[in-house]
């Protein structure tokens, strides 16, 4: 494990998340405070990643002075539409439609609040699909039920494994974390 100078604390319910920042060789735990993942409707969505990230860390600001707060967003961008987490099986089903054979945009914001300073940071991949059947798509929703994935999918999962064709930029971006960037903006508070 990589030791750090404050505890972290991870201000998500992510599992993906979870297991990146596990995997890269961080100890921390979970927090998870309400946040309103509301922005302006007049922000540019290549913004939208960044307001909701830091609005996370901003939420912890004076309640855990004594450790590093890492907070994330991820957003999926296709024809200037921000494709949120989607609400059913129908809506689900259309955005995935909608990114079918063509190529969209994932935005995944990190925050990092320590000493009452937030710093943020986004990174930009783009993926392309290639065209998905009626079918598959009705086999993904049902197996693996994207309801908690911005977009309506997971790029780990069976849908990036067989319909993804391309990919610019980071698999973790896409997944819901640029550990790269977590790593850098950590690093100042590693223990040599």
């Amino acid at each position: 494990m990589i030791s750090l100078q404050k505890p972290l604390i991870l201000a998500s319910n992510s599992p993906r998340r979870k297991q990146l920042l596990n995997d890269a060789g961080f100890d921390f735990t979970v927090e998870v405070l309400p946040t309103d993942e509301t922005f302006p409707i007049t922000l540019p969505a290549e913004q939208v990643a960044d307001y909701i990230s830091k609005g996370k860390a901003d939420m912890f600001r004076g309640i855990r002075p004594d450790a590093i707060v890492l907070t994330a967003d991820t957003i999926v961008v296709a024809d200037h539409e921000i494709l949120g987490k989607p609400a059913d099986r129908a809506e689900a089903f259309k955005m995935l439609e909608m990114l079918s054979g063509r190529s969209h945009t994932v935005i995944t914001s990190v925050s990092l609040l320590s000493e009452n300073t937030i710093q943020t940071v986004s990174d930009i991949a783009a993926v392309t699909f290639s065209a998905l059947e009626e079918w598959e798509i009705t086999h993904y929703i049902e197996q693996y039920k994207p309801f908690d994935k911005a977009g309506s999918y997971g790029i780990q999962e069976w849908i990036g494994m067989v319909g993804v064709q391309k990919i610019e930029g980071s698999f973790y971006t896409i997944m819901g974390l640029p550990v790269h960037i977590v790593y850098k903006l950590l690093k100042p508070y590693f223990i040599s």
